[in-house]
């Protein structure tokens, strides 16, 4: 379950940050302007230029609806916005930007709106001279320039919705056992797109091994949002022929992600772990000689995640750590000795699904940075020395104190994040925000308008914990609600109330409960198990496990935590599933869902709502039009805001 859902999870992800609300006697103290958002950053070869696709985020909140692609001289930080055939309207999107290896041409995507198709586009380094070099009809992700100078990307043709479960289901309508439209390895020369990749394999990430070798990448066959929790490592040669399997996990609870081949095309380096999402990547550093051998991991028993992994400019293997409540940067050693911390701390880089953007041979890196109480700007420099390229969101803060909080569970270390009013007086309530995943975190990440701003204005102290199952403690304590959801993990939550009641002034009986997907699953599962909640909000929850298992479109994900399907062993399930113990809800619960949300399909909350009316317990229950698994539109997300605190206030106020 995707961890971009909730309203109240805009720490986590900025997606779902949503506008700032009215007190009653006026302007909330914590309002602010926009923020200025991030969405990719990409450093030429020659360290001279730092490309980046960026905007506002609107009023209330969330992934700008109005996109430019920006080129910056890295010295001076003179910006150049490039003209869009399309214009700055919503959804003319350019995205996936690559240089091209002598640095003086940016090739990047451009989303035609209103419809699933793309065009590639190379524009010159002084933004001059925009050229089409593709129409195509259909999605393209990761676009990047090989070194010869042709262009490599994964492309589905006659796309039928956007790539990824957290996205708009299309309309289930027409024969459902014809085979789905794969995304295939794909390379544009000269105008002319070639499909490297076979027709019946879904490609979800890829790497180029050099010239006349091919490419490796992770695939399955058949529906790519349902089947990447079984995706093995191919290799795939450059002139067609069969694909062949490098790697599969011997543990069917591993998943693979980020291939990145050496600098001399020998080995491939991977991420390997348990992973609740596509894209939430974390676990375990591998390599792998491409020459045949077996695979290595390079982080056993590490305490940490690994978010990403890349090879240095000197062929060395990096990685980028979760590391409790710490990012850190550091370098991997073959001979087995712990990970050298190139730098560290409690603020976090940009673009997860790549890493951060590194020009050779000098090793400077270029990247979003962000904290808790600093708005996001790029940076530039060697890693643990950069500096300020950006300035758009100078004077932005956060008037709040943020603590890093840690307690003993079951004898595991949990860790969380309070965030209290600055000026906070007497007793507060708290919210506390579950994160979805559940392989995932909480991480620090700028709190700019949207809900978890609005609920700070109001008051409300904010509670962010990262219980077992989530990632930043290394494989064991990811692993540690495998077949167990909702009991340890909850336990975790109830101790980390207790511990962060000890550090700040927090009201013991004005405590709230809220998240999305996993986060919403847990909402509804919590009030089923203690009344200490007063009022919680789910969003995209999932309330009985057996029914979702067969309405969802991502139902690999659960064998890997469940260890077999709902059919084969249905006690696992029922025992976590909240409909099962309605009768003892007693909190106010307000629920919410995208009407073509795939990965925690509607139902799943309107179950809970009707049995919680059956219950005659107060909830109410919202499903807007035409969104996936996280609310995108500026007007649900207000709306989700307004209703989400009119709720908290009635109930814990």
């Amino acid at each position: 379950m995707r961890q971009i859902l909730a309203v109240a999870v805009a720490v986590a992800v900025a997606v779902l940050c949503i506008g700032v609300g009215q007190m009653a006697t006026g302007q909330s103290p914590l309002a602010d302007r926009l923020v200025h958002r991030y969405l990719s950053v990409e450093i030429s070869p020659d360290a001279q230029l730092v490309a980046s696709v960026e905007g506002d985020s609107s009023n209330s909140g969330g992934t700008p609806t109005v996109r430019d692609l920006v080129i910056r001289q890295a010295r001076s930080g003179a910006a150049i916005t490039v003209s869009m055939p399309c214009g700055r309207v919503p959804e003319c999107w350019p995205d996936s930007p690559t240089w091209s290896p002598d640095g003086k041409h940016l090739a990047f995507t451009l989303r035609t709106p209103g419809t699933h198709a793309r065009s590639v586009y190379a524009v010159s380094s002084d933004g001059t001279s925009l050229t089409k070099l593709l129409v195509f009809s259909g999605t393209i992700d990761h676009l990047r320039s090989l070194p010869d100078g042709r262009l490599a990307m994964l492309a589905i043709q006659n796309a039928t919705k956007e790539v990824g479960a957290t996205q708009a289901g299309a309309p289930v309508a027409g024969d459902l056992n014809m085979p789905p439209p794969e995304q295939r390895i794909a390379i544009l020369d000269n105008g002319d797109l070639r499909f490297i990749s076979p027709p019946n394999l879904f490609v979800y990430e890829y790497d180029w091994r050099g010239k006349d070798k091919g490419f490796v990448g992770t695939a399955a066959p058949g529906d790519g949002d349902n089947n990447w929790w079984t995706a093995k490592l191919y290799t795939f040669a450059e002139r067609g022929g069969e694909a062949r399997v490098i790697y599969a996990p011997a543990d069917e609870r591993q998943q693979l992600a980020m291939p990145k081949v050496s600098r001399d095309g020998t080995r491939v380096a991977f991420i390997a772990g348990i992973m609740s999402d596509f894209g939430s990547t974390g676990g375990d550093v591998y390599t792998l000689p491409l020459g045949g051998g077996t695979a290595t991991n390079m982080t056993p028993d590490i305490h940490a995640s690994a978010t990403a992994v890349s090879w240095g400019c000197e062929g060395q293997l990096q990685a980028e750590l979760l590391a409790g409540d710490k990012i850190q940067f550091a370098q991997l050693s073959a001979s087995g000795a712990k990970p050298r911390i190139l730098w560290s701390g409690e603020e976090s880089w940009g673009d997860r699904d790549a890493g951060i953007s590194t020009a050779c041979p000098s090793g400077i890196t270029a990247d979003g940075h962000e904290s808790f109480t600093e708005a996001p700007e790029i940076e530039i420099g060697p890693i643990g020395h950069w500096r300020k390229l950006t300035s758009a969101n100078a004077g932005l803060s956060l008037p709040a104190r943020v603590q890093s909080v840690w307690w003993k569970s079951d004898g595991f270390d949990v860790q969380g994040w309070l965030v209290v009013p600055a000026h906070a007086e007497g007793k507060l309530p708290m919210i506390t925000v579950v994160h979805g995943g559940p392989a995932s975190a909480a991480t620090p990440s700028f709190i700019g308008p949207g809900i978890s701003r609005t609920l700070l204005g109001h008051g409300y102290a904010l509670f962010w914990p990262n219980p077992r199952g989530s990632y930043g403690q290394g494989e064991r304590f990811t692993l540690a609600n495998v077949r167990d959801f909702g009991h340890g993990d909850l336990r975790d939550i109830l101790a980390g109330i207790d511990a962060a009641a000890k550090v700040a002034p927090i009201d013991p009986v004005r405590l709230g409960l809220t998240g999305g997907s996993y986060g919403g699953f847990m909402t509804m599962w919590a009030v089923t198990q203690t009344n200490r909640f007063k009022a919680a909000v789910a969003a995209a929850g999932i309330s009985d496990w057996l029914s979702y298992y067969g309405e969802n479109g991502i139902d690999a994900w659960m064998i890997p935590y469940f260890g077999k399907s709902a059919y084969d062993d249905p006690a696992v399930y029922a025992a976590s599933s909240a409909i099962n113990y309605i009768h003892n809800v007693k909190t106010p619960t307000f629920a919410y869902v995208g009407e073509l949300d795939i990965e925690c399909p509607a139902p799943q909350t309107q179950e809970f709502w009707h049995a919680m009316k059956a219950m005659n317990v107060p909830t109410s229950m919202m499903v807007y039009p035409g969104e996936g698994h996280g609310l995108r539109e500026p007007e649900h997300l207000a709306d989700a805001e307004q209703r989400t605190l009119a709720w908290f206030d009635r109930y814990l106020k």
